[in-house]
């Protein structure tokens, strides 16, 4: 009887509060789209078994039919726990975070690099300055006023009363301000200066014990997908596993497709070392395959830089990653393009979603499809506008 291609996937989000169900959702509405598009079938079908959280597909592609096992590697717990700070917490958590990346230089490196992941970390902190000075000059006012009208000790508690509601108010609308959340993203990457917290250290750990048993079943590939901050958490994470030994020689192939990253904001600080290993290590196995997909308009992210030549730890024997564009100038029309203009996250979820005039990056049929990565991308040279520039810290042990 005919077997279909089988794959394992594992997906690590990005700095994301939200439960995993809307990663399933969204591959089922997108999937649907881009399959309409592309000319495939793929559908999402009971699972077989339910290891954790996640969800399978059915295909059928003209190369021929797959059968994919999605689970999501779950952090958003850490992530909630981290954004629980108020608005003082927050306020500090600017001041401690911007003397992260400015006090060690990272910020300056950084702007060698791309002005438009610079320009989103620095949106918080204006944002929230902003925010800060409009409630102090509206509790002023208002308290001056009331002091003409009763007495002093009477405005001064209004203007203060006045200044805090505003703030609440701010903090309340930060479901569409954003100021607040990208606050607490870049602060969790400067807590320790690019070293990881014990709490994720501990949850790599988990993800790697998942990892290996994903290397162990009876499946063709194993696929490894960050996105954003979870690009370089998937580093991590295939480097430990890796040499730890639990990489079987006659198991499924193994691959990395890290979407969206944002590896410098991390390795850029001083306290990177363990991400510097990992990058350098990975960058040489002959073991993977690792794809790189960014893209210029995709402001959240470091487009087309190299993540281990850019940080400074890019050897002779390096190798990967395969560094791609998903160009989003070519592969969506005016009218996409038009609709996500001001849609900053929108972008920076584009990869995962589908694409109305595709290249050759599909993540449904990376994904769900009957070929290998290393396969689909055999032949691929990286994009023309990839960037090496050595601007990090790095340095090869």
């Amino acid at each position: 009887m005919f077997r279909p291609f089988r794959r394992k996937v594992l997906y690590i989000p990005g700095f994301d509060p939200v439960p995993p169900r809307r990663y399933r959702e969204l591959f089922r509405k997108e999937s649907t789209v881009q399959a309409a598009i592309s000319g495939y079938e793929i559908e999402i079908v009971p699972q077989s078994h339910k290891p954790g959280f996640g969800w399978q597909s059915r295909g059928n592609f003209p190369e021929g039919s797959a059968e994919t096992q999605f689970e999501v590697l779950v952090w958003a717990d850490l992530v909630q726990d981290s954004m629980r700070r108020g608005i003082l917490g927050t306020y500090g958590q600017l001041v401690a975070t911007a003397w992260a990346y400015i006090g060690t230089g990272a910020l300056f490196r950084l702007m060698r690099l791309r002005r438009g992941p610079v320009l989103a970390a620095l949106y918080p902190i204006v944002m929230l300055l902003m925010q800060a000075l409009l409630a102090i000059l509206t509790g002023a006012l208002a308290g001056w006023l009331l002091s003409h009208l009763l007495s002093w000790w009477a405005g001064l508690p209004f203007a203060l009363a006045v200044a805090w509601g505003l703030l609440l108010v701010f903090r309340r609308l930060d479901n569409r301000l954003f100021a607040y959340y990208l606050m607490h993203d870049y602060a969790f990457t400067a807590q320790h200066r690019g070293a990881y917290p014990a709490g994720l250290e501990a949850r790599l750990a988990e993800f790697g014990d998942k990892l290996a048993a994903a290397l162990a079943e009876d499946v063709d590939e194993v696929l490894v997908v960050g996105h954003s901050s979870g690009a370089y958490l998937a580093v991590s994470l295939l480097a430990d596993v890796i040499r730890s030994g639990r990489l079987p020689a006659d198991g499924p192939k193994l691959a990395l497709l890290s979407l969206g990253h944002v590896v410098p904001m991390a390795s850029f600080l001083p306290r990177a070392d363990r991400l510097h290993d990992d990058l350098a290590y990975l960058s040489e196995r002959s073991e993977i395959f690792w794809l790189d997909v960014t893209a210029p308009g995709d402001a959240c992210c470091f487009g087309l830089c190299d993540p281990v030549a850019v940080t400074g730890v890019a050897g002779p024997d390096q190798r990967w990653p395969l560094v791609v564009s998903a160009a989003f100038s070519q592969t969506l029309s005016p009218q996409r393009q038009k609709a996500m203009r001001w849609r900053w996250f929108r972008r920076h979820f584009q990869y995962l979603c589908a694409f109305d005039q595709p290249h050759d990056y599909d993540y449904f049929a990376i994904t769900g499809g009957p070929m290998p990565m290393s396969e689909r991308f055999a032949n691929r040279k990286p994009s023309p506008g990839r960037i090496t520039l050595a601007a990090g810290p790095g340095k090869r042990k």
